[in-house]
């Protein structure tokens, strides 16, 4: 009895549950570091310089490092001083850069003690351990085990650790005067594993009772487990629609955590624990043929990460040094071979399977979601299986064996299983609250009275023991939502599992099925996330990003995978799950590859769907420029031809197709261009249409955002090519059938909105607006710049050169006819209906840029204007004095030279604004279509202005209103121009170089009469050297510069035309167009009426000129 009660305390007061999910949890952390430490490119190069270990490279630490390797670990201080004279000179820093890697591995140290002294107290307790009775103390207790070799392999893998550790003590030793206290035994620890399986075999000799117990117990549950699909397929694995009358009964058995336990890890369990538990192989034929079911199902092990070790090799080394184990060499040979040759073939069926079986699964749930209730285990058994068989791929990318068939270790078709189990945990996060409840009711209405039966039915059970069950009935009855009784349930199974417990878990087998069921059913309540997160975490992708990226890439060649491929992103979901509070500082870096991972997919996700959609915008595009009005004239002529009953073709003439006839087909079996073009959209669609956003390390992730983005730049540079702009040849498209194409494309991806949810119009209003602007948004040329580029130096420089006319009676530019043909037609590009085009491209914006250009030659014009009016300004003053003396200004006029060169730069102004006049009729009567509400009360607001009103209102007003399209009496943009423009002279000195200006134009207008080309065309409305627009000139240029100035502008223009008159009555002889430009003058001015002019000219003069000009033009029919 005295036994007996002596195991009980220790039971009691060693609290195995306790210290076993502590370790479990400090071993991952110490594992981790390990990995951090033995791979610093990994991580630390994402991170702070000061955390690279930098002295392990300097070279003036060469010879230091040197002499450690080779002495450790007795580094004699102080007899080869000369090798560590780098550590003497910066001991300081050298212990603050090595002080986290010592640590670290003083935690092996301490975490490999605590294992120790656990691992005796267990055996100590006599414990007995069985994965379907006791599964959490099982499962913690071969966890341990696993994880403390994967800590001590990691160690021996870390080269360098002796360095390390070395330089550290020396340091430590030169700052204190003596080593660290804790240099020998990590020293003796470093030297002892320099074998790691060797020396864990010594140390686990005294375990293997109770590994191989615990082992042992998986005999029944991993070959179960460990089937190929066919057999899955055969007893209807997973398939809620297999048994439709017991769809609604619970999902229940004896070992339900024991369901969806991963396979790896108990593969992990068995090899690495009858690796070091070896002897039972010879002695127990049980554990022999377990032993060999895990070898035939891989080569390599994951110890942690990208970690991996081949456990057929390192078995077969170690094997090969023992006396007797020939057998088990042969055996492991074998298993070897029959991985090479069935593993790969196996594992692509299992996803095969898996995947049909997922698909089923999520489909049934998405329609029935009230079954995640009775059939949760349903959904966490598919995860593990579906995990598993992820992992095993990932790991064996990266080690393909020799193989004839390499093929199964390659899959394409592995977006579709990532996408439905991504699909089964979002529903187990949606629907949490369904689970909750119906296992908060099923604990109290079933859990609670078969424990209590069970109870009743022990034929033994101590008064102690009776008052915690019954407690625990008491609680299950009256269970809320949130409650956690995982930890209790581990203490239980803890202290019923030693030997000659009073309640023991072995004698009551009935029990202990019932508390593993109560205990799954208590993890619904609380627990969800930590049962995604055991099932079905992939964070493990993070550390095979080549491997994750070739997925991807494979997966995306497939059409039919095209729309899971949303799962590649939402898995880096899960890559917050690896880290530990014991390694932060590889937090950053992998926060930063998860989100490069996550964006890399998206991006491409994004450029194939935005390549797909824009290439479908470019086959509707040129099927619309089929129906444009331009392409009519050969079909015309045809029907023309064939009522004349003129000549047919030729045979060998290729007949154009007539628009329409792409959607003629004889068979619907034909596959056309755009049907694989639209099947492609509708899968690429269909994975941006299944997550609107997800997390990845507090980034909130929105796929749709990445499509609009690619759409938004590749759409402007569409647009812009659309254009067909050649800067060397001057060539642009006509605006029209830019308008038309950009018409096309906008209507085509507004067909976006029957495939998934996205702002188009948004999308559309952003790259128009952009187009309104001289750049856009990533510094590039927009039609904007390109249209004002070449209207600048490819229509009005022509126009200038009197190539081109303007036209007023047509409202357009056209081409003089000369000999050299121009490169276009002049009034296919300024027409009214092309200026409408492109006010409607460029908008008020646009056009706002185009008169700031124009606005800028203006200016160069009259700066140089001015200069002749200062080299000839003692003659104009004499003539502004002297206008009402004919002799006197006849001499003058022979004084003043350079008058055609006045009246050029003069008509080059006029040329400009004149075509300026027309964008903006064109912009007003867009803005009228587009804003007749707004319009109103801009229209309203211009009228209103008054020659009273203050001149600072009026240009506010005026410049609002021309923003518009509206004309103005004074030009807000060439009064903005010409005062920005002007030089440091005063007010005076400009308002007098203005009026001399004036005259100067006034006494030159004669000199047109020696221009042949200066006369009067009734087909264009105006002459053909563009004088006609001398008048726009003088009315806007003298307006705008008298506004800057601040003087009356009817009484100067009136003073122009009173020199007008009397120079020309002075002339001996008088020209009709003379007349024709004053009238023009008059009639374009705001500030002159009628009457001014009948006052200078007589009416029938003005009428007999006209009549004139109108006789001399001679009109012939082609």
């Amino acid at each position: 009895m005295s036994g007996e009660r002596s195991i009980m305390a220790m039971a009691y007061q060693q609290k195995l549950a306790e210290k076993l999910t502590i370790l479990n949890d400090r071993g991952t952390g110490v594992l981790l570091r390990m990995n951090y430490i033995k791979k610093p490119v990994l991580f630390q190069t994402c991170l702070d310089p000061k955390l690279r270990p930098q002295y392990l490279t300097d070279k003036t630490m060469e010879a230091s490092v040197k002499y450690i390797n080779k002495k450790f670990p007795n580094i004699d201080f102080r007899g080869n001083s000369q090798y560590l004279v780098g550590i003497q000179k910066h001991k300081s820093e050298v212990m603050a850069a090595m002080s986290s890697y010592y640590d670290s591995f003083i935690d092996v140290m301490e975490f490999r003690d605590h294992v120790y002294e656990l691992l005796n107290t267990i055996d100590a307790c006599q414990c007995f351990f069985n994965i379907a009775v006791n599964f959490d103390f099982t499962k913690n207790y071969l966890e341990l085990i696993i994880t403390y070799i994967s800590v001590i392999v990691m160690l021996s893998r870390v080269e360098d650790k002796k360095v390390l550790v070395g330089m550290y003590n020396c340091a430590h030793e030169m700052s204190n005067g003596s080593s660290d206290p804790a240099y020998p035994r990590l020293a003796q620890m470093f030297m002892e594993y320099e074998q790691p399986i060797k020396k864990l075999t010594e140390e686990f000799g005294p375990h293997t009772k109770g590994v191989t117990e615990a082992l042992l117990s998986l005999q029944m549950l991993y070959p179960r487990r460990n089937l190929p699909a066919e057999q899955w397929r055969s007893a209807q694995l997973l398939s809620l629609l297999s048994a439709p009358a017991s769809m609604l009964d619970p999902a229940c058995c004896d070992t339900m955590a024991c369901e969806y336990l991963s396979l790896e890890v108990m593969e992990r369990w068995i090899l690495l624990g009858y690796l070091l538990c070896h002897s039972s192989l010879n002695t127990n034929q049980s554990s022999q043929e377990l032993w060999k079911m895990a070898l035939r199902s891989g080569l390599y092990l994951t110890i942690i990460r990208d970690e991996t070790i081949n456990i057929h090799k390192i078995t077969e080394d170690y094997f090969d040094g023992l006396k007797g184990y020939s057998k088990r060499i042969a055996d492991i040979k074998e298993c070897r071979e029959h991985v090479i040759v069935n593993s790969g073939a196996m594992h692509r069926e299992r996803r095969g399977f898996l995947r049909n079986a997922l698909k089923e699964l999520v489909k049934v749930l998405e329609d029935e979601p009230g079954l995640l209730g009775p059939k949760v285990l349903f959904v966490f058994m598919a995860l593990s299986f579906s995990r598993d068989e992820v992992l095993w791929l990932v790991r064996y990318s990266e080690n393909i064996p020799k193989t004839k068939t390499p093929e199964d270790y390659v899959d394409s078709y592995m977006a579709e299983l990532l996408f439905y189990m991504e699909r089964l945990r979002t529903l187990m996060t949606k629907y949490s609250r369904v689970v909750q409840r119906y296992h908060v009711q099923y604990l109290a209405q079933f859990d609670a009275l078969l424990l209590n039966d069970t109870m009743q039915n022990m034929y033994v059970c101590p008064e102690e023991e009776s008052v915690l069950m019954t407690s625990f009935v008491s609680t299950l009855s009256a269970l809320t939502i949130n409650v956690s009784r995982c930890l209790c349930c581990l203490m239980l199974q803890a202290y019923t599992s030693v030997s000659k417990a009073p309640l023991s878990l072995k004698e009551y087998p009935d029990l202990a099925k019932v508390m593993n069921m109560t205990q799954f059913h208590t993890k619904m309540l609380d627990n969800v996330q930590e049962m995604l997160h055991e099932t079905s975490d992939l964070s493990i992708l993070c550390f095979y990003p080549r491997v994750f990226e070739k997925m991807f890439s494979q997966s995306s060649e497939e059409v039919s995978m095209q729309r899971y491929l949303m799962s590649f992103p939402l898995a880096c979901s899960h890559f917050n799950q690896t880290v530990h509070p014991l390694c932060p500082e590889e937090t950053e870096a992998v926060e930063k590859r998860s989100l490069r991972l996550c964006v890399t997919f998206l991006e491409e996700i994004a450029k194939q769907t935005s390549s797909v959609i824009l290439e479908i915008c470019s086959e509707q595009c040129n099927l619309n420029d089929q129906l444009l009005p331009k392409h009519c004239g050969q079909t015309i002529s045809a029907a023309r031809n064939k009522k004349q009953k003129k000549q047919t073709p030729k045979k060998g003439d290729v007949q154009r197709e007539k628009p329409g006839t792409e959607s003629q087909r004889k068979d619907r079996a034909i596959v056309t261009n755009m049907d694989k073009l639209h099947l492609t959209l509708t899968e690429l669609c269909s994975s941006f249409s299944g997550s609107s956003d997800f997390t990845v390390f507090n980034h909130i992730v929105t796929p749709a955002e990445f499509l609009i983005s690619h759409l938004e730049t590749r759409l402007t540079k569409i647009i812009v090519r659309m254009a067909h702009y050649n800067q060397t040849t001057q060539e642009i498209g006509r605006p029209s059938d830019l308008l038309a194409g950009i018409r096309a494309y906008t209507a085509s991806l507004h067909t976006l909105s029957r495939y998934l949810s996205l702002d188009v119009t948004r999308l559309v209003k952003n790259v128009l607006l952009q187009q309104t602007q001289p750049l856009d948004s990533y510094g590039g040329q927009t039609i904007t710049t390109l249209y004002t580029n070449w209207y600048l130096e490819g229509l009005l420089r022509q126009a200038s050169s009197n190539l081109i006319v303007h036209c007023p009676a047509m409202h357009c530019f056209v081409n003089q006819t000369i000999e050299n043909e121009q490169s276009f037609r002049a009034e296919e590009y300024s027409d009214i209906s092309e200026m409408q085009a492109l006010a409607e491209l460029i908008g008020p914006y646009g056009l706002k840029f185009l008169s700031e250009n124009l606005m800028w030659h203006i200016t160069s014009q009259v700066g140089e204007l001015k200069k002749l009016v200062i080299e000839n300004m003692d003659v104009l003053v004499q003539m502004r004095a002297n206008f009402d003396k004919p002799e006197a200004m006849a001499n003058l006029q022979k004084r003043l030279p350079a008058g055609e060169n006045v009246l050029k730069r003069m008509t080059i102004i006029g040329v400009i604004l004149s075509f300026r006049a027309m964008a903006q009729d064109t912009l007003e009567d867009i803005m009228q279509k587009h804003c007749p509400y707004l319009m109103g009360p801009i229209e309203s607001l211009r009228d209103m202005v008054s020659p009273d009103t203050d001149i600072k209102v009026t240009l506010t007003v005026f410049e609002l209103a021309s923003a518009a399209g509206l004309n103005c009496d004074i030009d807000p943009a060439l009064v903005a121009a010409l005062f920005y423009s002007s030089d440091n002279s005063s007010v005076d000195e400009e308002y007098k170089l203005t009026c001399l200006l004036l005259v100067y134009i006034a006494v030159s207008l004669p000199i047109l009469a020696l221009d042949p080309n200066s006369y009067y065309s009734r087909h264009y409305g105006g002459h053909h050297n563009n004088i006609h627009c001398l008048a726009t000139a003088i009315n806007q240029l003298s307006a705008a510069m008298f506004t800057v100035e601040s003087k009356n502008i009817e009484q100067h223009l009136k003073e122009f035309l009173l020199v007008r008159d009397l120079d020309a009555l002075s002339l001996k002889r008088s020209c009709s167009f003379w007349y024709v430009i004053d009238l023009d003058i008059v009639e374009a001015s705001p500030f002159l009426s009628q009457d001014m002019l009948e006052s200078c000219f007589p009416y029938v003069l003005l009428r007999n000129a006209y009549r004139e000009v109108y006789k001399n033009y001679i009109i012939t029919l082609g």
